[in-house]
């Protein structure tokens, strides 16, 4: 009889152990952000997506900034330089976010996107540069936003970022 509660017991803790194992694995992969979920996978998609945005954005906007009142000026120089640095911050992100096993670790990547952004928009919220242009960095903001919301950081404008 012994032997048998003392199998039983051993059998218990074995499964107990696979259980908090598996529960502890699951807790590396995902992490909590207002109430919800969020895997590796699932910030995966939308850095992608921000990316992607990114790359058809910045194309538009120096076709936009060739067909204003700023082209050839200094300022039209700066402000391309501006969202190249957008893109080359989301590309960053993407480099450092592939690199570590939990993605809540890329939170001062993306803070850094936010803050670039921020300043790249009030250029767009200034300026008229046609709406394919403006389209396209609504859909920047979007998701830029979506990142913000993920890893608990202001929004894009937000008075927080410089």
């Amino acid at each position: 009889m012994k032997s048998h509660i003392t199998k039983l017991l051993i059998g218990l803790s074995a499964l107990l152990f696979v259980v908090i194992a598996a529960d502890v694995s699951n807790a590396q992969n995902s992490r909590r952000a207002r109430g919800r979920q969020y895997t590796k996978a699932d910030v995966d998609r939308v850095i992608k997506r921000v990316e992607e945005r990114m790359d058809n954005f910045v194309g538009n906007f120096d076709k936009s900034l060739d067909n204003s009142n700023l082209d050839g000026s200094d300022r039209e120089d700066q402000l391309n330089a501006k969202a190249k640095a957008l893109e080359s911050a989301t590309d960053e992100l993407r480099r450092e976010f592939d690199k570590r096993d939990a993605w809540i670790e890329n939170k001062d990547e993306v803070r850094r996107c936010l803050n670039l952004a921020t300043d790249l928009d009030k250029t767009m919220k200034a300026r008229k540069l046609g709406g394919v242009t403006e389209s396209n960095w609504a859909k920047v903001r979007y998701e830029l936003n979506t990142l913000a919301g993920i890893y608990n950081l202001p929004k894009v404008g937000n008075s927080a970022y410089k």
